[in-house]
């Protein structure tokens, strides 16, 4: 699955605004909107999102 696809699964699933998973992710509170307009990601940024993903599902799966 894209990290596109899964950024935006996740904004779903967790309601959270698009704003705040950039500026808490990547630092960047413009990078959802950015790629909603064709930004492509380098490999790094990339990666740095899908840890911050699994790292918020983990979370929310633990006890």
């Amino acid at each position: 699955m894209s990290v596109h696809r899964e950024i935006e699964k996740f904004l779903r699933r967790t309601d959270m605004p698009a704003s705040k998973f950039g500026r808490l992710a990547a630092g960047d509170p413009g990078l959802v909107r950015d790629l909603r307009n064709g930004r492509e990601l380098r490999p790094k940024l990339e990666a740095r999102l899908k840890a911050f993903i699994a790292a918020q599902q983990a979370a929310e799966r633990a006890p």
